[in-house]
């Protein structure tokens, strides 16, 4: 089954609120080999003037996740897991996530485009503080593969 067409333009209901807690920074900065004491030492990141430990750039992903999840879900989208390739990701932040951050995320399908034999899926997924206010859009192009899975 091919991608269907209707995904351009659907939004998704937020996610569920993410607590961005100290140790999974910490977890997520080793994974990614990020060494910079502001990932690790809460000192260190309050004398940057964070209230906590800075999460690296791509822990964005970890809420960017609970939104493509979503999309994957969907019955109708004629994306199958076992068909996809993570072709491309972005990040535009307005601020860095810290430690003690409750972060939603709204995804929307912005963009789909045919190329031979399958079908490259891009969504924004816009996140944001508990205040409302804009940490990250986090943007993704999935590549997804036509045929049998």
């Amino acid at each position: 089954m091919p991608v269907n067409p209707e995904l351009l333009g659907r939004e998704f209901p937020p996610t569920a609120p993410y607590l961005v807690g100290r140790e999974k920074v910490r977890e997520f900065a080793r994974a990614v080999f990020a060494d910079d004491p502001q990932h690790h030492d809460p000192a260190a990141a309050q004398a940057l003037g964070y209230a906590d430990v800075v999460a690296p750039p791509t822990f964005a992903m970890v809420v960017q996740d609970l939104t493509l999840q979503q999309l994957l879900a969907e019955p109708d989208s004629g994306i199958v897991l076992s068909r996809v390739l993570h072709g491309e990701q972005r990040f535009r932040y307005t601020r860095p996530i810290v430690a003690g951050d409750e972060l939603t995320a709204r995804l929307t399908v912005s963009g789909l485009r045919a190329m031979g034999g399958g079908t490259m899926v891009t969504s924004d997924a816009e996140i944001v503080d508990q205040t409302g206010a804009h940490v990250v859009t986090a943007t993704s192009v999935l590549v997804v593969g036509e045929g049998e899975a």
